[in-house]
């Protein structure tokens, strides 16, 4: 930074000269280098409230001394700062409220309204100044949103211009979720957010990338990117704490390389140096010596250990105790963890402060300058020592009030003290919870779990909570949910536990389990703790419904409604509107699945919305699952309606996992219902989004198996199908392997080969038989029936098609009819009837055609003009083809739409030209866009090429292509590349202006 003309003429009078080859430099807190763009930018965003600025970089590159030098400066306004604290488990809304802590003036002054009573539980030390509590909320979310908008209040009554969060990326969620808050709220008069953090440390998910996005409008933003500073900067910095005379340029090329050019490893570093008598003035110039080579870290690590070795032994005993609390502390908490008088560790300090190591808040709060330099003590703590000190801090910390719970557990865990560790442990959790981060509280019980030597009791009941928190998520499959599945199983096998503490544990484990996707084991499960959940009939009712889901085991439908009727008889008894919402909505949903029509009469009575977040949440998941019903049924208006609901609720609770489960529904909605623009990429997307999931995984995979099926992409489409199989029934999904292995069958009847087809339906079928759930046949019992005929066995077939009439008989379930209906078809073909088979086939496109089903109305009527082709009516059948084919084409079908043409052919009849609809054709030749592809095939490029190179879509890029090989009438690619360089067809480019 430049200094004004008198800070410069006041320094070079306090400069000292030293002589030639003078030793030990006196040593000066370096200078403000480098960062004069990044301060001009900084105050010009600040100037123009309200404003977000975010600093980031790695450790020790400058961002607090950019945010100190701000805050230094004398027309800085009211600001409020914080620092997060690195600790295992962050304290919630604890950096906030150290900020407020901050201010100087009696909050009574400040004229805060009774919603300030919501404040009293983080600030008690103010409890004679703030307004009287306020009555407890029931739901945690609208507990958290009336005590930001208490902070908020706080905030303007106070003036803040600008509130300071320093490494943010140590923030808990809720932290971030309340600035997430004041950016929504952010006016004229708000306050402005200065945030800095080390991306390095900010996960994927973290909301702290959300804080530029959608803000209000007039926000000034800024991202400030802090770089390692170059050699000059380098050379500048050292310069400024070395009695400001020039330094060597081998010394700085030294410097450089070995520190990366951080500030805090080149402060560290120069110190270290010149404590070591490693420097010497020789030539007007700073140099190394040469004959004692020091190994300069990339970090402060090795520096700050032998700096702080060089301390007396107290002071290296209060760094210790410093390190191990991590936070700032006060002397006296200090002073009993190092296990110091109040004087001595004052002394102590004094010392550490005067080294550079130690620095207070304005609180008398004490803690390392950096947290480089903290860890490096840690670590260099012997594995003797470290329980003991923790031991010392967690005791002395157990003065303050209100605990701080999380650094408690943090302590006694790492001091061996099971039952305090616990004890904190558990108090933290249900904060965490209550605040709605169950995560945190996840990772806190997991970790005493599977680190913890707990009394059975202790650990079943920890084991029941950290369940029930991971339920409580919403975030996608992660390594979280797997890490708890693990930690319950490990708990069940726990000696002594009763049978009563066994099923608490396996309800939730059940359920778990349903939701990364292990349907199988999860019935066993939650079957095994129904037996025993009687003192708790909510929970018996719930893991009852659960277990009325048909998709696993072997059990048959009249089972599965046997468990439904047995939560209905104890949801009749509950008070709670919540909960018979809860489980009469999951009920309807399964009744979906086994195909019974009652369900829909309880499904016209769901509400819309809740009145709490886990309402909320609650009925958006009902609606999920109802939608997915309405799909499995053909309902397909029905099941958009659904879908629609609860994508709005999980949206609005931020609920990522079912979202993501709603997403992949809606995009089975479009494939059945012919909107297929665009779903290669939301497959791929969806495929990406919750991969630790394998029904989400394996969904997405279906949905591309699909579109590269009715592409003709034969071989991709047979892996996929493969894959979504085998991973089913792996899982035990049973109503997962219905469509995949329909749709091998399918493939593999276009190879004749009948009896494959046979086979891979065998197990699908078996267990459609099985269980009697007849309304998941859709797919299944047509490629079933059409494998018999293919095989000559016209009496299996006829027997197949009135088992599903009978399974069908009183369910107005629209697909399944319409597929029933293509089954009488098939049958009458094989006999020979096809004025008959005609007539049924068209009664199948319309059925399709009413839900609507597009791609199957299409096929229905593809048969149905071979049908009348088959009766003589020839012109007639050639008509209905060819307007097939036009569909299919347009519809994005490729490869059904190729098999149409080649029939059209082998009938006698042209093959129409088509182009996309509003745009102009070119007959037999290649529009712009094909001669763009013709020309990047002949370059070599693959298709995923072209389409990164062309920015289109893989779909796009493959229909030009084919577009392209039928005009030069060829059938490959290398075919195409040879007969477009013969033709000379780039010399027609410029001719052709209009777009394809």
């Amino acid at each position: 930074m430049a200094l004004a003309p008198e800070h410069r003429e006041a320094r070079a009078s306090r400069m000292l000269h030293p002589s030639p080859d003078r030793t030990s430099p006196t040593v000066s807190t370096p200078d403000f280098v480098g960062r004069d763009r990044e301060m001009a930018a900084l105050r010009d965003a600040l100037a123009r409230p309200p404003a977000i600025v975010l600093i980031e970089g790695e450790a020790g590159i400058g961002k607090s001394r950019l945010l100190r030098e701000w805050l230094a400066a004398p027309d800085q306004r009211t600001a409020l700062v914080s620092v997060c604290p690195p600790l295992r488990e962050s304290l919630t809304l604890g950096p906030i409220v150290d900020a407020f802590r901050g201010i100087d003036r009696p909050v009574s002054r400040s004229g805060l309204t009774d919603l300030a009573g919501a404040l009293r539980p983080l600030f008690p030390e103010w409890s004679s100044d703030l307004p009287p509590a306020l009555p407890p909320l029931d739901d945690a979310k609208a507990a958290r949103h009336r005590l930001f908008r208490a902070l908020d209040e706080l905030l303007r009554a106070l003036h803040v211009d600008v509130l300071v969060l320093e490494d943010a990326h140590w923030a808990d969620e809720v932290t971030l979720e309340f600035l997430l808050f004041l950016t929504s709220r952010q006016q004229s008069d708000g306050p402005s957010l200065v945030i800095s953090y080390r991306p390095e440390e900010v996960h994927a998910g973290s909301l702290l990338l959300r804080l530029t996005s959608r803000l209000p409008a007039g926000v000034t933003q800024l991202r400030i990117a802090l770089a390692p500073l170059p050699p000059a900067d380098t050379a500048a910095l050292m310069s400024s704490m070395l009695d400001r005379n020039p330094i060597s340029q081998e010394f700085t090329t030294f410097m450089h390389e070995r520190t990366g050019g951080v500030p805090l490893a080149l402060e560290e570093s120069v110190r270290l140096m010149c404590d070591r008598a490693d420097l010497v003035f020789r030539n007007g110039q700073w140099v190394r010596l040469k004959l004692r080579e020091l190994q300069v870290p990339p970090t402060v690590r090795d520096s700050t250990r032998e700096r702080v070795s060089r301390l007396s032994p107290t002071a290296q005993q209060v760094l210790r105790a410093a390190a191990t609390l991590a936070d700032r502390s006060s002397v006296a908490t200090i002073a009993a963890t190092a296990g110091l008088s109040p004087d001595a560790c004052r002394a102590a300090i004094a010392e550490a402060a005067d080294a550079g190591v130690l620095d207070a808040d304005d609180r008398g709060q004490w803690r390392f300058r950096h947290v480089l330099a903290a860890t490096a003590v840690y670590e260099a703590i012997p594995m003797t020592d470290r329980r003991h000190v923790h031991l010392l801090a967690g005791r002395a910390l157990e003065s303050i009030h209100p605990l701080p719970v999380a650094r408690l557990a943090r302590h006694f865990r790492e001091a061996g003290e099971t039952q305090s560790w616990a004890r904190y442990a558990e108090q933290s959790a249900e904060l965490a919870m209550a605040s709605g981060d169950h995560t945190k509280a996840v990772d806190l019980l997991v970790d005493l779990l599977s680190s913890g030597e707990l009394p059975p009791t202790d650990r079943a009941r920890v084991a029941r909570i950290a369940g029930v928190a991971a339920l409580g998520r919403r975030e996608p499959v992660d390594e979280v949910y797997h890490r708890v599945i693990r930690t319950l199983r490990a708990a069940l096998q726990t000696p002594g536990l009763s049978a009563r503490q066994q099923a608490e544990i396996r309800n939730p484990l059940g359920r778990l389990l349903i939701t990364v996707g292990e349907a199988q084991a999860a019935l066993t499960e939650l079957e095994q703790a129904v037996a025993n959940l009687d003192h708790d009939p909510v929970e018996a009712a719930r893991a009852m419904t659960y277990l009325g889901w048909a998709y696993a085991g072997p059990w048959p439908a009249s089972t599965h409604r046997r468990w439904l009727d047995r939560a209905a008889e104890l949801t009749a008894e509950f008070d709670s509107p919540a909960e018979r919402l809860n489980l009469a909505g999951n009920r309807a949903a399964a009744l979906l699945m086994l195909g019974e029509e009652e369900a829909w009469d309880v499904i016209a009575d769901l509400p819309i919305d809740g009145e709490t977040s886990a309402e909320r949440l609650d009925v958006a998941r009902i609606h999920a699952n109802v939608g997915t019903g309405a799909l499995i049924w053909g309902r397909y208006a029905e099941a958009e309606k659904h879908l629609t609901v609860a994508m709005r609720l999980a949206e609005a609770e931020q609920a990522s996992r079912l979202r993501y489960n709603v997403q992949l529904e809606q995009a089975n909605l479009a494939w059945l219902t012919g909107r297929w623009e665009g779903l290669a990429e939301r497959s791929t997307a969806l495929a990406d989004a919750d991969r630790d999931r394998p029904a989400h995984y394996l969904g997405s995979i279906r949905l591309a198996a699909r579109l590269a099926a009715a592409a003709g992409r034969r071989r991709a489409a047979e892996e996929q199908f493969r894959l979504v199989l085998e991973e089913s029934a792996r899982l035990g999904a049973a109503d997962d392997t219905m469509e995949a292995a329909a749709a091998l069958a399918r493939l593999w009847l276009t190879d004749g080969n009948s009896s494959r087809a046979l086979q891979v339906t065998d197990e699908p079928m078996d267990t459609v038989r099985r269980k009697g759930i007849w309304v998941w046949a859709t797919d299944l019992v047509p490629a079933r029936i059409e494998a018999h005929l293919a095989a000559g066995d016209l009496t299996a077939a006829t027997r197949l098609a009135d088992q599903f009439a009978r399974g069908l008989r009183g369910r107005t379930a629209p697909a399944p009819r319409a597929a029933l209906t293509a089954c009488h078809a098939l049958l009458l073909t094989a006999a020979g009837d096809h004025a008959r088979a005609a007539s049924a086939y068209d009664r199948a496109a319309r059925a399709w055609s009413a839900l609507p089903r597009p791609y199957d109305a299409m096929l229905a009527r593809e048969r149905q003009a071979e049908a009348l082709i088959a009766h003589g009516q020839i012109e007639q059948g050639r008509q209905l083809l060819a307007a097939q084919y036009e569909h299919l084409f347009r519809l994005g079908a490729r490869g059904d739409a190729d098999r149409v043409a080649q029939r059209l052919r082998e009938h006698g009849a042209e093959v129409p030209r088509l182009w996309r609809g509003g745009r102009r054709g070119y007959g037999d030749q290649l529009s712009p866009r094909e001669l763009d592809v013709v020309q990047l095939v002949v370059a070599g490029k693959t298709n995923r090429e072209i389409s990164r190179i062309l920015a289109k879509s893989p779909a796009t890029v493959d229909q030009q292509l084919r577009a392209a090989m039928r005009k030069l009438k060829v059938t490959s690619r290398t075919a195409l590349a040879v007969k477009a360089v013969e033709a000379g067809v780039f010399a027609e480019e410029d001719s052709l202006d209009a777009p394809s």
